[in-house]
């Protein structure tokens, strides 16, 4: 049977990569204010790098700044990845960045908006409304997921870093041997949850001990790993805290890294062969 994640995985044996493009086009980045300029910008991104890329990922909010044509280009860009997509006869997956997350009714029209009506494959979603908030998007076992676990930005451990009492509370007096973070409880739900291959999870590339964490709670989901760049993550300690043991199992999400580049093609390339060559490193 066909998955989210089948589809994910011949895409990264295709192109030997584990690099997700983000099409983030911010407004200082562009020629002109405009929808139309941030369309250009996104093409020509897809273009120079979709032989490079296991998955893009726009960020709604780039677009959603512009009202109702943003929401257009939106679905133009998601497009022209399926379109190069069939020049390259090899399925690139689109992952729409924009963390949704309410009661079910809700959901439903959040998850008819983003796989019907705009076309993406998967959407990050953040999960504390509970199951019932994600079943609209799993329903569909060929469209993905990806639950906001260990986020890569500093004041993630507000909250997500609580720790909370494991179900077998009262073996022991001692919290700190009888409770684990919030994050990793959130990672062992998606493991349980995960009945149709197409849950993951968004672990930050910022955080190694949470990756390492999360791994060992969730050891056959894939991560979406933001934070290598612009926000500091360091692409091979995060790789080696977060891959599976088949090499496999975790996105690493550039942006800025690529777009900003004077040549974003030849940057992907770089990006990608770093990749493999921490891989191949790996092994030895």
């Amino acid at each position: 049977m066909e998955t989210f994640f089948s589809f994910l995985e011949r895409r990264v044996d295709d192109c030997s990569s584990l690099l997700c493009v983000g099409l983030d086009p911010h407004i200082p980045d562009l020629k002109e204010p405009t929808a139309a300029s941030a369309l250009d910008f996104c093409l020509t991104l897809v273009k120079q790098t979709a032989p490079y890329a296991a998955a893009f990922k726009p960020n709604a909010a780039f677009f959603e700044i512009f009202g109702a044509e943003g929401w257009t280009v939106l679905k133009q860009v998601i497009e022209a990845v399926s379109d190069e997509s069939k020049r390259l006869g090899s399925l690139v997956p689109v992952i729409l960045d924009a963390k949704r997350g309410d009661i079910a009714s809700t959901a439903d029209a959040y998850a008819q908006s983003a796989f019907e009506n705009l076309g993406a494959h998967c959407i990050t979603l953040n999960p504390y409304l509970g199951k019932d908030s994600i079943d609209p998007f799993i329903k569909d076992h060929e469209k993905g997921v990806f639950l906001l676990c260990k986020t890569s930005n500093p004041g993630s451990g507000d909250l997500q870093d609580l720790k909370i009492m494991k179900e077998e509370r009262g073996k022991t007096d001692d919290l700190l041997s009888s409770s684990i973070f919030l994050y990793e409880h959130v990672a062992k739900l998606a493991q349980t949850w995960n009945t149709k291959n197409n849950i993951g999870l968004v672990v930050g590339a910022t955080h190694i001990d949470a990756l390492k964490r999360v791994r060992a709670a969730a050891p056959d989901l894939w991560f979406l790993s933001p934070g290598v760049g612009a926000q500091g993550g360091e692409l091979e300690a995060a790789m080696k805290a977060g891959l599976r043991k088949d090499g496999k199992g975790m996105l690493i999400p550039i942006s800025r890294g690529i777009s900003r580049a004077s040549n974003p093609a030849k940057a992907a390339a770089e990006f990608r062969d770093e990749i493999i060559n921490i891989k191949m490193g790996m092994k030895k």
